[in-house]
């Protein structure tokens, strides 16, 4: 029996998160055989809890901005995001038979606003085209073959081996591990000379010295519409509108996590962050100072406050904890307090309970097509590689997109078409 000259080559996925499965679903569209490996019981885990509460899944805002939102891994991101861009990943949402819209703050969610119908769609094309699924099979080493590699996995079943001609790592992060991301791999990978820049907690919570009685009486309130502005100790400065969300040991929310890069970056140089709050961004100073100072009659300084410029509880609170109690005496300092309330942090929450990580592998270490330069045939994405960005689509975009990438990159090294029969 003539044997095939050119056999159909497998590649091995592994990770079953947005990028893995996007970089299957590539792989399986030029004709190869694809196993996707993950060591928890289904793929996706970590989609679907993020997408619990709504699913959002990228951005409208013109592209130029969006690539900003990638800070100084901008230019390594740009190639990947250009590729497959928002437009370009709500084409993809169609084609899976889910509509998307465009909230009022730019955000784009798939119509029912869940992350488990587009994963269930996503993971029956991938099946119907022949992409294969290994579960608990957690990924232990691998070793370089005269062709291709060889894949040991933790199975239930024991230890089992299998060879494949190339593999894509799509290991996540450092967070949430109960989900799968448990960032064990990065030690494997250090160990074999690839260089990953240590995990760090990405849009996350962070920690405050408050007084027992304001951690007692004002945990889990809002702190909504007000302005945080930081400046780093290189003079740097950043300001953005939002809301927060007080807990017992310090502040989280989407203001926060917009702010914690440059927050976690200046704790590590410097011990603590400092940053101003104006409590009420809607009223210029001096027509706060103007309200303060008309005469309170009988009213508290609380009630004053209230009726005078709006300020409610949590706020109130908020004021007396940060501000020195000298400030409350004379009207236009405590009106200048209100606009510039001074908030130290002092530690990030811990890695495991932040919505994302930083750090990873470091793109130097890879070809432009994210292909390990020191292993031929190994490429990484997703979360694994060395990038961060803020909550609001930008997440999920990156990895779909270098997952993306990551399979052209395969297809581009086995000498195939890269365009062979992929879907737009």
């Amino acid at each position: 029996m003539q044997q095939n000259p050119n056999p159909v080559k497998t590649v091995a996925v592994i990770g079953g998160g947005p990028a893995g499965l996007m970089a299957a679903e590539v792989l399986v569209d030029a004709g190869l055989t694809v196993h996707v490996y993950d060591a928890m019981p289904s793929v996706g885990r970590k989609f679907l809890i993020a997408g619990k509460g709504g699913m959002n899944i990228t951005h409208s805002e013109p592209l130029p901005q969006f690539l900003t939102r990638y800070g100084k891994r901008q230019a390594a991101l740009e190639p990947c995001v250009n590729q497959f861009s928002p437009e370009r990943l709500k084409a993809w949402l169609a084609e899976l038979g889910i509509q998307s819209f465009t909230g009022s703050s730019g955000r784009v969610f798939p119509e029912q606003m869940k992350a488990a119908p587009l994963l269930r769609s996503w993971l029956h094309r991938l099946r119907e085209s022949g992409v294969k699924f290994f579960m608990r099979h957690e990924w232990l080493n691998w070793q370089a073959m005269e062709q291709g590699y060889l894949l040991q996995f933790n199975t239930p079943e024991g230890i089992k081996t299998q060879q494949t001609d190339a593999f894509i790592l799509a290991l996540g992060g450092g967070s949430w591990a109960k989900l799968g991301s448990t960032g064990a791999w990065v030690f494997l990978l250090q160990n074999q000379g690839i260089p990953v820049a240590s995990l760090l907690p990405s849009n996350c919570g962070f920690d405050v010295a408050w007084s027992e009685y304001f951690s007692e009486h004002f945990a889990g309130q809002p702190v909504k519409t007000v302005v945080m502005s930081f400046t780093d100790s290189q003079g740097n400065r950043v300001s953005k509108r939002g809301e927060f969300n007080i807990t017992s040991t310090g502040v989280e929310g989407s203001l926060i996590y917009a702010l914690s890069a440059v927050l976690r970056d200046e704790i590590r140089s410097s011990g603590y962050a400092d940053v101003l709050i104006d409590l009420l961004p809607d009223i210029p100073l001096n027509r706060l100072m103007e309200r303060l100072e008309q005469p309170r009659g009988k009213s508290s300084l609380t009630n004053h406050l209230r009726k005078k410029a709006g300020l409610n509880g949590i706020k109130t609170g908020l004021l007396r904890e940060c501000v020195a109690p000298g400030r409350f005496d004379d009207m236009p300092h405590l009106a200048h307090s209100i606009k510039y309330v001074p908030l130290r942090v002092i530690a990030t929450r811990p890695l495991d309970e932040a919505i994302s990580s930083a750090g990873g592998v470091v793109f130097e270490a890879l070809t432009g097509d994210l292909m390990i330069k020191a292993w031929p045939g190994i490429f990484c994405a997703g979360e694994m590689l060395d990038w961060e960005a803020p909550t609001g689509g930008y997440l999920l975009t990156a990895c779909l997109a270098t997952g993306r990438a990551a399979g052209q990159g395969v297809i581009s090294w086995l000498g195939l078409p890269v365009e062979s029969k992929m879907k737009g």
